[in-house]
């Protein structure tokens, strides 16, 4: 299995529409063949500061997910609206 875990740093005045993207993403994501767990989560205490938490049961169900249409639209405005950083474990 495959775990990312991508951490958002975002503004203020971008955290509404970063939220909009993440959740459609969320929602369209969990419904990929070998998708395993796909969740949003917040900080408790870091403004503007979330998590998605991704885990894959192969690299080839990471690599269609990639690819798909939600990961292609919604991926690049999670990028434009937010620092990124990406943790990767596999287990």
């Amino acid at each position: 299995m495959i775990r990312l875990n991508v951490f958002l740093q975002v503004s203020e005045e971008n955290r509404e529409e970063l939220l909009r993207a993440a959740t459609r993403l969320v929602e369209n994501s969990l419904t990929e063949k070998g998708c395993i767990a796909y969740d949003l989560f917040q900080s408790t205490t870091r403004g503007g500061v979330f998590m998605i938490c991704e885990t894959w049961a192969t690299e080839e169900a990471l690599a269609a997910h990639k690819q798909s249409e939600h990961y292609r639209e919604y991926g690049p405005c999670l990028r434009q609206l937010a620092a990124m950083k990406v943790e990767r474990f596999e287990f």
